[in-house]
């Protein structure tokens, strides 16, 4: 017994020991130029009063000993609108920072401009001066001037009466924006429109959204992050939702990046030329809606390009609904759904006619079915799908063989789209596609133009590119 206590007295003596030897490091000056994991650092487009997310940059010590940097700083100072955080603290200027043999360390940077920055390009750099010479990293973005609309508790913000929007400065949206009854909001060519997570546009009864832009002058409507890799990413804001008796306008615009498009509760839509893409659930949401589109193309949405609810009228000429989701390997990605029931908000399930007509079109998916029909017992459903591509398999709610409804159309032949992936998306189909010569003369002739101005008034080919 008293060995087991002599032998746990040494133990912890000679552990008590160790834990009080301190650890000398003898840090140098660096005798060689550090290394870094990039030499300039792209922050996205950021608005004035809005911080951008974190970049990082590693500093190496290719050194065989432990170095001591004499200073880090930022080439602007306190001036500058970019902050940058150091072992752990933030700050403008740093001296004698640390750095292990062989070791490296991170420097995250952010840019954080004020109501008062100047609308311009952002540049500035990090200085790192040691004995070895003076070393940088480039530091570069852009600063756009905006206009932000937020919801309060005590601001409902609501838009009343005839407003215009113009390129002049970005729109920014916080929680939800609402066009009043009865008002009109003009949004014209170049503009851009930007919501924070969780914000959306609600549009009431008797209200309209009149969307103009052009080709290479398109509105864009998005999530507030303009980094890249945001562009292909969904649930970057809510969507635009339009309440019973609205009306939207849509020509050339790109929507993209939320977690429904358009949501269109028994509304009427026009849509031209325009591109939605990367939404949680759906591109356009319709319940009992009339929509008229053509020169449409739709990609990468979890459940569906474009779900149709609760019945409705459509019209949907030389578009191109493509599917290729795979964020997720939930939902059916496709590129169209079309049923004449809708579950309401309280639970009960409402109907109505559908009427559908699709021409001159491209509906193909990566998976088996690019079109799903739910039709109901005792409600009508009448469709015809004229000169158009799908992707079909059973289960599709159709025989694509019999049925009166499909005329002249093609099914599972590739259509050979350039790119269909979202980050380089381009749903041009190759000079040798199936999709050439295949569209009705007829149907082209009421769509003379397509997405880019060419036009397809000679022999013309599916979708929405000549």
């Amino acid at each position: 017994m008293k060995l087991k206590i002599i032998a746990a007295v040494l133990f912890w003596t000679a552990l008590l020991m160790i834990s009080c030897t301190r650890d000398e490091i003898s840090f140098d000056a660096p005798t060689q130029e550090l290394r870094f994991s990039r030499d300039t650092v792209f922050c996205d487009t950021v608005y004035n009063q809005v911080r951008s997310e974190s970049y990082a940059v590693k500093v190496y010590n290719s050194e065989d000993r432990d170095i001591l940097i004499p200073s880090i700083e930022l080439g602007r100072g306190i001036s500058s609108l970019y902050r940058i955080n150091v072992d752990g603290k933030s700050g403008h200027s740093f001296t004698n920072v640390p750095l292990r043999k062989k070791d490296s360390l991170y420097i995250f940077v952010e840019i954080a401009p004020t109501a008062s920055s100047p609308e311009a390009i952002a540049e500035d750099r990090i200085f790192f001066t040691s004995p070895a010479g003076k070393q940088h990293v480039t530091l570069f973005s852009v600063v756009q001037d905006a206009e932000f609309f937020v919801e309060t508790p005590g601001n409902p913000n609501i838009l009343s009466g005839n407003i215009t929007w113009n390129d002049d400065r970005a729109k920014i949206i916080y929680g939800d924006l609402t066009v009043a009854s009865g008002s009109t909001l003009n949004i014209e060519q170049g503009t851009k429109v930007y919501f924070f997570k969780n914000s959306g546009m609600k549009v009431a009864g008797g209200a309209t959204v009149n969307i103009n832009g052009d080709l290479n002058d398109e509105v864009n409507i998005r999530g507030d992050r303009n980094d890249p890799k945001y562009d292909t990413i969904p649930k970057n804001w809510n969507s635009m939702r339009f309440e019973p008796g609205s009306t939207v306008n849509m020509n050339y615009a790109r929507v993209f990046g939320g977690i429904r498009g358009l949501d269109l509760r028994e509304a009427s839509a026009t849509i031209k030329n325009s591109i939605i893409h990367t939404f949680d659930e759906y591109g356009i949401y319709a319940v009992n809606s009339t929509v008229n589109a053509e020169n449409l193309v739709m990609n990468n949405c979890q459940n569906a390009d474009f779900g149709i609810f609760k019945g409705g009228n459509y019209n949907i000429i030389h578009s191109t609904l493509a599917n290729y989701w795979q964020l997720t390997a939930t939902g059916s990605g496709l590129a169209m759904y079309a049923t004449n029931e809708w579950i309401n908000s309280n639970g009960q399930t409402e109907t109505a006619p559908l009427s559908l007509n699709i021409g001159n079109s491209i509906l193909y998916t990566k998976n088996a079915n690019a079109v799903q029909f739910k039709p109901i017992t005792g409600q009508t459903f009448n469709y015809e799908i004229r000169n158009s591509l799908l992707k079909y398999d059973t289960g599709a709610g159709f025989n694509f063989d019999t049925s009166p409804g499909i005329i002249t159309s093609f099914k599972n032949t590739n259509p050979g789209f350039v790119n269909y992936f979202t980050e380089k998306m381009n749903l041009r189909v190759t000079a040798d596609s199936y999709a050439k010569g295949k569209g009705a003369a007829g149907i082209a002739a009421t769509v003379p133009l397509d997405i880019v101005k060419i036009s397809r008034t000679g022999i013309a080919t599916l979708g929405a590119y000549q």
